[in-house]
């Protein structure tokens, strides 16, 4: 268990690390307390109960995740009989609320079921590592893996597969298609009030920004990577206007298409391909 103080200039980053702690067993009741930061406790095996404001005691299984906000009173602790499994990592600053929003962190559900904790665990890791004693780089490292634990938390909640959520993924195979909001849910056999929820649910934010920022990224790749002109671009990434599109993409990435294509400056020798290449499988430039 470590604990740390960062600086302010380190709050100005976003995100510090405030502490911690890997623990297991028989371990003693939590609270009843308020803290004024946030915590992620994941529990990774065993048994226990969580009470919240309201009182009422919850069960935990694992893995779980027990998300304690500021200003919110909770008290939870390991069955004695089974104990738990525990990592837990303090932590705030500036982009706890932007977290919030996005629905990355949230404080409407304390005790989040997660599918896996693989992923988590190593976030943790990272932070135990970089919190040996000594280490310069302390503040900036463990900030940066709090930025990694809360990402790698929401992709591991139960209620979301493997795979992502199959909503998004749907809007984003048919992100190039000139649909509204309404037709889309329409084409799920949902009102577009459930949609809009789904989507903030799973992305953060309104299917309408959802489909734009797909559609911007691609026209980025099309522009910085081929010598196709602006309208085929536009057609390309779902807009029959042009003009419409220059407007919308210079008042989102904050430059015009032409501009964009020529601070870029690339050309992609053989051609370009939407393929992501796989880190652990490179592949080999010939003789």
């Amino acid at each position: 268990m470590r604990f740390f103080t960062p600086s302010p200039l380190h709050h100005r980053l976003g995100l510090v690390c405030l502490g911690v702690g890997l623990q297991h067993g028989a371990l003693p009741t939590v609270g009843p307390r308020t803290l004024d930061h946030h915590v992620a406790v994941i529990v990774n095996s065993g048994t226990g109960w969580f009470k919240g404001p309201d009182g009422r005691r919850t069960p935990v299984t694992c893995p779980s995740l027990l998300w304690l906000t500021p200003g919110t009173p909770h008290h939870y602790g390991a069955d004695p009989g089974t104990g738990w499994d525990e990592s837990f990592v303090d932590f705030t600053g500036p982009a706890t609320t932007t977290y919030t929003e996005l629905g990355y962190i949230e404080p409407d559900r304390p005790l989040v079921p997660l599918a896996d904790t693989a992923a988590p665990r190593a976030a943790v890791g990272r932070i135990v590592r970089a919190a040996r004693r000594g280490n310069p780089l302390l503040e900036v490292e463990t900030g940066a893996a709090v930025h990694e634990l809360l990402v790698s938390l929401r992709r591991a909640r139960a209620d979301i597969g493997p795979d992502g959520d199959p909503v998004l993924q749907a809007l984003a195979r048919d992100a190039y298609q000139p649909l509204t909001v309404a037709q889309h849910a329409s084409r799920h056999g949902m009102t577009p009030a459930e949609l809009r929820t789904a989507v903030r649910r799973g992305a953060g934010c309104s299917p309408k920004d959802y489909l734009l920022g797909i559609r911007l990224g691609r026209a980025k790749e099309l522009l910085a990577a081929t010598d196709l002109p602006v309208a085929a671009v536009a057609r390309r990434v779902g807009y029959d206007d042009p003009a419409y599109f220059s407007r919308l993409f210079a008042r989102r990435v904050g430059t015009a298409p032409v501009r964009f294509r020529e601070q870029q400056g690339r050309s992609v020798p053989g051609g370009w391909s939407d393929q992501v290449p796989d880190p652990d499988d490179p592949p080999t430039i010939g003789p």
